[in-house]
Order: C-alpha cells, then structure tokens, then sequence
C-alpha cells in the first residue's frame, strides 16, 4: 500500500474537497510543515503532496522511498530539481488552473488603480465623507482604463488572456520582449519600450535568475511618471525597497501585489509597512490564483498527476 502525506493542506481552501486516488494507498495529512518536521512525517512515504515545503538535495537524500513529489500548483521553485532527477525522484506541478481566475484579478486591479478605489473606501472608514460640505468631493485622481497602454510580461497562458480582457475593454495591449533580447519577435515590443510606453505595467513572466529583480530601480525609472505597476506573478520578479520608494516619492502612481519575495511576509516587510500608509498600493494576499473553480481544478488535476505517475510505474 503507497503512503501519500500531504504536507500543507491549508494550501487547499477547506471547502474544496481533494478526491483520494483510486488505488490502495494510505492517506496521511498535516496543515502546516515546518522545515524540522518533513524528514520524519515523510518517513516510508513514496509520494508527497505539497505547496511550498522545501526539498532540498540534503532532504530528498534522507527519504530513500520517497518516489514523486506532487505539488499543488505551478511554481516549483520549493524543490532542488536538479537533485530530484539524480536521486530518481518525479516532480508534477500543476499548470493552466488559474487562466480565468487571474486575468480576472489583474483586470479588477486595474480598474482599482485607475479609479483610485482604495483611497474611496478609506475615506468611508472616517466621516470623511459625511462632513462634505458637496455631494462628492475630488480628492484623487480617476482616468479611464478604456484608450489606456497595458504593458505585458509574460505571454504565456496567463499573460495572453489578461491581453484578451484588456483588448476587450478597450485597451492597447504591448508584450514585452526579454530584457536583454538581442532582437524583437514578432507580436513583441523592446522590453524597455513597453516600460517607457505603459500606462500599466503587469508581470505574468517566470522567476528565474534572469527575470529576479526585474523591476528594480533602473527599470521603475524607466516607466512613465504616474504609472501603475502590477504583479501577480512571482515577488522576487520585483525588489520591494524600489517599488516603495518610487511609490512615496511620486514616480509610480500606484501598485497592486498579490505576491511578495517572502510568504507569509514578516511585518517588517516594506511592502507590508508601506500598505498601512499608501493608499495606491494594494495587497492581496496570494489568492489571485484562488476562485472556487480554479481550486476544484487544481485538486482534480493533481490527482490524476499522482494517478498517472503510479500507473506508469506498474507498467514498467
């Protein structure tokens, strides 16, 4: 009988029911791993099953029946791949679950930003509103989306449909092309020409050791005065100091993080700190990804990962 421990199952909403795979197999889980626990709670385990638990070379090799690592999302950042594949260990992610979910979510921050919506409901938190001596007052800035520059990172899945709404709602749509591209492709524009034309910057790219930092202060200086930044990527993709100064001296108009370099971040973080004070930079809390459908996706198709892994394995 395989033993499959789910190591972080408050990655999964509780009202999303995960199906168990058909074949025998014992079903163990926990809501949180810290990183001193995963060697003995995966003791005898041939398949684990996690969101971001860390599996490093020095872990793995501490696991001899550990045969598949099934994470429940895309990035698989969390785990030494190199030194899975040299230590015969499967590594299945999950892509293509969230290609409703977050485009929609890009596109309400969008319309959020441009419309000023956060300072709005601030002010409903006072009288601020009540001791109007108008029946509206103009505090802060609201530009149409409609006829305005989105700037895309990115063209894979989700980049391109957060270019499909964007068009939709009347949009000039620019996929930047790779940094440091020697030459444009087709349907791209020069990185640096995106940041320099957009109204609206938002980052849909991969976090490698190319793309980290991506956004920092040279290139934040590069955007137009007034611009908004969005990222609901990866939080590495952007150095937080940056992002922070260029929003309290004026430069950006505004940003929208659903991701942070460190989750969850500590309350020193910048971005944390500055969320507090800043009404033009909105967080949310890495749930851009997390409708009621794209969660019963995930779960479905992380299933039949573990599924098709075992069956291929009795057939070899």
């Amino acid at each position: 009988m395989l033993k499959i421990v789910f190591l972080d199952s408050t990655a999964i909403p509780k009202h999303i029911p995960i199906p168990r795979p058909t074949f025998e197999h014992q079903w163990i889980e926990y809501e949180h791993t810290a990183a001193n626990e995963v060697i003995e709670r995966m003791q005898d385990a041939e398949i684990a099953v996690t969101s971001k638990v860390v599996f490093s070379r020095q872990v793995m090799q501490q696991l001899p029946k550990l045969k598949l690592i099934a994470i429940t999302a895309t990035g698989i950042n969390n785990v030494d791949l190199v030194a899975a594949k040299e230590l015969g260990i499967t590594v299945k992610n999950v892509t293509g679950y969230s290609a409703t979910t977050v485009p929609e979510h890009v596109l309400g921050l969008i319309y959020a930003l441009k419309h000023s919506i956060m300072s709005w409901y601030r002010d409903q938190l006072s009288a601020k509103w009540a001791e109007s001596k108008q029946f509206c007052y103009f505090d802060y800035p609201i530009t149409d989306v409609k006829g305005s520059t989105l700037g895309i990172v990115g063209k894979g899945c989700l980049g391109t449909e957060v270019g499909h709404l964007a068009s939709a709602v009347g949009m000039k749509v620019l996929y930047a092309e790779h940094k440091d591209a020697a030459s444009c492709r087709v349907g791209y524009t020069p990185f640096v020409e995106v940041l320099k034309q957009a109204d609206i910057v938002t980052l849909h790219c991969p976090l490698t050791e190319t793309t980290q930092n991506l956004i920092n202060k040279e290139t934040l200086a590069l955007m137009k005065k007034g611009a908004f930044l969005i990222n609901t990527g990866r939080g590495p993709l952007v150095d937080e100091k940056a992002l922070v100064e260029a929003l309290e001296n004026g430069h950006l108009g505004g940003a929208a993080l659903d991701v942070l370099v460190k989750e969850p971040p500590e309350k020193e973080n910048p971005i944390v700190q500055a969320a507090t004070k800043l009404p033009n930079l909105i967080v949310t809390p890495h749930i851009a990804w997390a409708s009621d459908s794209a969660v019963t996706t995930l779960v479905s198709k992380v299933t039949q990962n573990i599924e098709d892994f075992v069956k291929n394995q009795l057939n070899t």
